[in-house]
């Protein structure tokens, strides 16, 4: 897939109070803006089943270009006027058993939760203020910008490319202050817009690099990955890789979205989708826990009414299926030799997963375009990355130190899952069309069937926080 926010989308539905945006994306923001810092990441849609593959950026359908909502919609407002569900921040918390660990002080206090970004967001401090203040959430201890790859570029709410990064920004910082709200923020915004291959991983490295350096942060979220193809050669990727060696050197945990192509992702052009099972780095990197995307289905109150299964909406508007699959560059890592009949010789990813889908988007709230002031929705695994960096902040602070490379525990607690908060996920998978390329062609990429255990599709599934986060906290790192 493109180095970008991983997975856009919008919806085109008119209702009393406008148009309704659906995107998916990460976000991140800050309080206070520091020194410099770049990350790249070019912007990225996603092709839908029987629709042509369009050239990845942050897609914001939206043909009526009608306002947004003037107040946060419910599941059931969704569902009457969208055809799908939507989640504001208590049904998730209710759906994941986070007030459980709320309640006792166990939010992330003492953490800080890092958000890469391509550019950020000129409004993400008031926009996650107002978000906090409907919600009923506190403000994060801190939340500050840096530009530690270099000063970017002075935002333009016409230009698609930044509109996008911005509200992938937006995404990012409110949905895991929603999961670690006692959690400090620092988003490192960069001045590059990543597309395929090698281009603005450079910027990504030296920012988070930086970050490492200086001790700014316990986890990392990046809502990003470029299709391992697309790389000149393997050489390529591993030459970009110091800012995961320096993460593991200094215990600092790295996590990424695993895309929102299913078994395939983008090519090299941005505009054709490849016609084979493909990966995307960084997720498939062993030194980064990669973060599939599960689809939940929730009442208006939070209570689940099915069980959650792998995302896989392709029929929604603007829908996708979570990555996964094995990559090409990255041999077996010891942490899945024991499903290596699952991966075979390969790194294969996700490792866990959280709420990704379309149909089951989250509200966000966001004022840089001011022609669409209000409250979106937003889905794919830009969304899970960051909601589990919450998750990660809240075991660091309970572990009483930062975890580090988590891979180890998250195999290790797959063994006892009634006692370890892993929920395996046995249901959909994350086959992907179809889709017509430019030459006209159109293809479906099979992809994996989720199943008892690890699986391709889900990875180790999903999470009880209550029970995930203090047996995460004390598992040994073997």
């Amino acid at each position: 897939m493109a180095l970008r926010p991983v997975r856009w989308l919008a919806a085109a539905t008119v209702v009393a109070t406008g148009a309704l945006s659906l995107v998916v994306g990460t976000t991140a923001g800050a309080l206070t803006t520091a020194a410099t810092t770049a990350t790249a990441a070019t912007a990225a849609t996603t092709a839908t089943a029987a629709a042509p593959a369009t050239a990845p950026h942050p897609f914001h359908s939206d043909p009526s270009n009608g306002k947004a909502l003037a107040t946060p919609p419910t599941t059931s407002f969704c569902l009457a006027n969208f055809g799908i569900h939507c989640y504001q921040p208590f049904q998730l918390t209710k759906a994941y058993n986070l007030a459980a660990l709320h309640d006792h002080g166990i939010d992330g206090r003492g953490k800080t939760i890092v958000i890469v970004d391509a550019f950020g967001s000129p409004t993400i401090a008031h926009d996650l203020q107002v978000f906090d203040q409907t919600f009923g959430l506190p403000d994060p201890p801190s939340f500050t910008v840096r530009q530690d790859a270099g000063p970017v570029p002075p935002f333009d709410p016409t230009n698609s490319d930044m509109a996008g990064w911005a509200f992938e920004t937006t995404l990012d910082v409110e949905w895991a202050h929603v999961f670690a709200p006692g959690a400090k923020i620092l988003l490192e915004a960069t001045p590059v817009s990543e597309t395929e291959g090698v281009q603005g991983f450079p910027e990504i490295v030296k920012a988070e690099n930086y970050a490492i350096d200086h001790h700014l942060g316990d986890v990392i979220s990046q809502s990003f990955g470029a299709t391992e193809q697309t790389f000149p050669n393997n050489g390529a990727i591993m030459s970009l890789r110091s800012a995961f060696l320096n993460a593991a050197n200094h215990n600092v945990t790295v996590l990424a979205s695993s895309g929102d192509d299913g078994a395939t992702d983008f090519q090299l052009n941005l505009t054709d989708l490849y016609t084979m099972r493909v990966n995307s780095w960084p997720s498939a990197d062993p030194l980064v826990t990669s973060i599939g995307g599960t689809m939940l289905t929730l009442d208006d109150n939070g209570n689940r009414t099915q069980p959650d299964v792998v995302w896989n909406d392709l029929n929604s508007v603007g829908g996708g299926a979570g990555g996964g699959g094995q990559s090409s560059v990255f041999p077996r890592p010891n942490f899945q030799n024991d499903v290596r009949s699952v991966t075979g010789n390969h790194r294969g990813t996700p490792d866990i997963s959280l709420s990704a889908a379309v149909d089951g988007a989250v509200v966000v709230y966001y004022t840089f375009d001011p022609t669409r002031v209000g409250y979106h929705l937003v889905g794919g695994t830009s969304e899970a990355s960051p909601e589990f960096a919450g998750v990660v902040a809240m075991a660091d602070q309970l572990a009483g130190h930062d975890l580090g490379n988590i891979n180890n525990r998250l195999y290790l607690l797959s063994h006892a899952r009634n006692l370890t908060g892993e929920v395996d996920v046995t249901q959909g998978n994350n086959t992907f069309g179809p889709f017509t390329n430019s030459d006209g062609t159109t293809h479906t990429v099979v992809g994996f069937d989720a199943g008892p255990g690890y699986d391709l599709a889900s990875g180790n599934g999903t999470i009880d926080a209550a029970k995930f986060v203090p047996a995460l906290a004390f598992t040994p790192n073997f």
